[in-house]
């Protein structure tokens, strides 16, 4: 199938002010088309008014540009410039030149002092631009911009693109997955929901499925000899991971981008014959999030986070603390964490084969065994689940999320997965993020997150900060020193 995250073309936009040379802003916009060193689509139409706007959108959409660089290379025609982003179907990202590279007489641009009055009417036409920290610089400087603009151009492309298909209602007493949609349509996200019955039909249409085969063998490599313990069950898989792509094919729509959250217990396993987790680390991997449990919020965070990363992710539970013996042989002394910054992430099996250990292997699903099989017998339709330590390195633990009132509020974390094995089951690490403790207690807990966080595979906290304040989140949360105390945070405590 073709690829699920967005590809990003880059266009750029000269604004001038007519009492401003237009050569000053032409000029400029050509040093940043070569500081970004052919990466980036130059619009030959300079915006001075509002057809010179229409014609520059005009061009820039017949080049293909899903993302634009509007650029205020001198103080810039306020309503012109703004209506870029109210016509243009894609991202908006506005830069101002710094002076420098003339007089400061003839060749002064005062894009510094427009970039003010640019931000004043956007927000006076409640439209939304992307301005970076500090949007003032030479041709080098706003080609940085434009490479951290990329990420989140990306991300909220796919967003704005974006089919959440669901399979089953949400499990009982299962309150991580339930939330309204309500804030689905307002960041302009589809979703279909299902019934796991729909499903199951699917999927045995696909028996005998001559693609079946193939897959399996992919799979056979992917896990290779030590990781393939229960090569009968591969034809299961593969029957599914092929259910899954043809209903992705069959039902985005007029959506160019998927994200999948399906129901996997109690009733799943006995039905289908296995557990579905190996499968969704597999679509994890090629950019397709399937989460756990048919959360909703929880896949279009993965979502969010692949298309950050342009990387697999993975959907864990925030599940257990660390035991204070394996802190003091195994992380004291040796990282500076404190015990209340470690936690371990756990989910059954639905982390990708490349962010684990390499002893990761297709396992069972030890709780569903306890409970859906007979004791003591050995395990048959809770198999399924890919099972190990993840590798160890730097993760960004996130989550996008709407409360029980409709509003969206989220959460980003920077931290890393230790080299601490964690002797336990599932797809699991020791996590540790700082000052953890005091997050865990005056964000999760406070503002009544569920226990599923999304993980990106390195520190993506800056760009996911942007995407969300792009995507018009309020309140983003984050782990604060303990110099910045949290609102609810007793100082006596």
């Amino acid at each position: 199938m073709a690829t699920n995250i967005p590809e990003v073309k880059l266009g750029i936009i000269a604004v001038s002010r007519d009492c401003f040379p237009i050569a000053l802003s032409e000029k400029r916009r050509a040093a940043i088309v070569e500081a970004c060193k052919g990466e980036l689509y130059e619009c030959p139409v300079t915006v001075e008014n509002e057809l010179d706007m229409q014609k520059a959108v005009a061009d820039v959409n017949a080049a293909g540009c899903n993302a634009l660089v509007v650029f205020l290379g001198n103080f810039g025609p306020e309503t012109p410039e703004t209506l870029i982003a109210k016509h243009f179907d894609g991202p908006c990202m506005f830069v101002a030149a710094a002076e420098g590279d003339g007089d400061l007489i003839n060749g002064r641009g005062d894009a510094y002092c427009g970039m003010l009055n640019c931000s004043y009417n956007l927000g006076m036409r409640k439209l939304t631009g992307y301005i970076p920290e500090y949007p003032v610089g030479t041709a080098d400087d706003i080609a940085k911009m434009i490479a951290d603009f990329v990420p989140i151009a990306r991300a909220v492309i796919g967003v704005k693109n974006l089919k959440i298909i669901t399979f089953g209602p949400r499990p009982q007493d299962f309150f991580a997955c339930n939330a309204p949609i309500k804030g689905l349509y307002e960041l302009g996200v589809e979703i279909e929901e299902n019934s796991e019955l729909d499903l199951l039909v699917s999927y045995r249409e696909h028996a005998n499925d001559e693609r079946i085969p193939a897959v399996c063998e992919d799979m056979a490599n992917e896990l290779g000899v030590s990781g393939n313990r229960y090569p009968d069950m591969l034809p299961r898989m593969a029957q599914f991971e092929l259910t899954l792509l043809d209903w992705i094919e069959g039902h985005k729509g007029d959506r160019k981008y998927v994200a999948l959250a399906d129901k996997c217990w109690p009733a799943f396993p006995k039905e289908f014959g296995f557990e579905p987790c190996y499968v969704n680390s597999r679509l994890a991997s090629r950019g397709i999030p399937v989460a756990c449990e048919v959360d909703i919020y929880g896949a279009l965070s993965e979502y969010i986070g692949a298309c950050v990363s342009g990387d697999a992710v993975t959907l864990l539970d925030i599940n257990n603390s660390v035991p204070a013996s394996m802190w003091e042989k195994e992380i004291k002394g040796k990282y500076d964490y404190a015990l209340t910054d470690t936690f371990m992430g756990f989910h059954c099996g639905n982390t990708p084969s490349c962010k684990m250990c390499a002893d990761r292997a297709v396992k069972y699903q030890l709780i569903q065994h306890r409970l859906l099989e007979p004791a003591g017998s050995d395990p048959d339709f809770t198999r399924g689940t890919l099972e190990g330590d993840i590798a160890p390195g730097e993760i960004t633990f996130y989550r996008l999320q709407c409360d029980s009132d409709g509003n969206l509020r989220s959460y980003i974390a920077e931290g890393e997965v230790l080299p601490v094995a964690t002797t336990s089951f599932g797809g699991i690490g020791v996590f540790a993020i700082h000052e953890m403790g005091r997050f865990y207690r005056h964000v999760l807990i406070q503002k009544r997150y569920p226990h599923h966080g999304a993980v990106a595979f390195g520190h993506f906290g800056k760009a996911l900060f942007e995407v969300l304040k792009f995507l018009g989140v309020q309140d983003i949360a984050w782990n604060q020193p303990k110099s910045l105390p949290y609102p609810t945070e007793n100082p006596w405590a």
